[in-house]
C-alpha cells in the first residue's frame, strides 16, 4: 500500500532547520498519525511523502510557502497595554488569540517596552525552510468516520 489521498499514515520523524537544530521529532513508541490529503500536516511534507511506502525512509526538504508560509510583516502590531485587559503580568513569548478580519489568529509577544506591547501573528516557523527525515511505519485505509470527519480517530475510533 502507498501514501495516498484517503490513507491513514504512520510515521517517524525528526524537523529541523537550515541550522540542523532539531525543531521537533516524534517519540519512538508514538508515532505521528494523519489522514493524507485532507490537509492535516503542512502541504509540502504531504507532497513528498505521496507515492511512498510502509518501510521508506525519506527526508523532504519543503519551501517556507510549502510549510508555514513567507513572513508577513504588516501581522507584526505594536499595541498598548491596554489591549490585554485582565493579564495582569505579560512576558515575552505569552501567546494570545486574537480576531482578525480573517477569523481568530494566535499572536505572540515578541517585545515589551513599557506599555507598547509588540506582537506577531506570523506562525512561529513563517518564513523558514524546513527539512523532515521521516520512516514512514505504517499505511491502512481510513475508516468512513475518519473520512467524514476530516482526520485520525485514536484507538477504538475515538478521538
Amino acid at each position: 500500500m502507498q501514501v495516498a489521498d484517503k490513507k491513514v499514515v504512520s510515521m517517524q520523524y525528526k524537523l529541523t532547520n537550515d541550522s540542523g537544530e532539531v525543531l521537533d521529532q516524534s517519540q519512538p513508541d508514538s508515532p505521528l498519525i494523519y489522514l493524507h490529503g485532507s490537509g492535516n500536516i503542512i502541504p509540502g511534507l504531504e507532497k513528498g511523502l505521496d507515492g511512498k511506502a510502509a518501510g521508506d525512509v525519506v527526508n523532504v526538504r519543503v519551501s517556507a510557502e510549502e510549510a508555514y508560509g513567507v513572513r508577513d510583516e504588516s501581522m507584526v502590531q505594536v499595541l498598548p497595554r491596554s489591549a490585554f485587559q485582565g493579564v495582569d503580568n505579560i512576558e515575552t513569548g505569552m501567546q494570545f488569540q486574537a480576531e482578525s478580519p480573517n477569523g481568530a489568529v494566535m499572536i505572540t509577544v515578541t517585545k515589551i517596552n513599557n506599555d507598547e506591547i509588540t506582537v506577531d501573528g506570523n506562525h512561529p516557523l513563517a518564513g523558514e525552510a524546513l527539512t523532515f527525515d521521516v520512516e514512514i511505519t505504517d499505511i491502512r485505509d481510513a475508516t468512513a468516520e475518519e473520512l467524514d470527519h476530516g482526520h485520525v480517530h485514536g484507538p477504538g475510533g475515538h478521538h
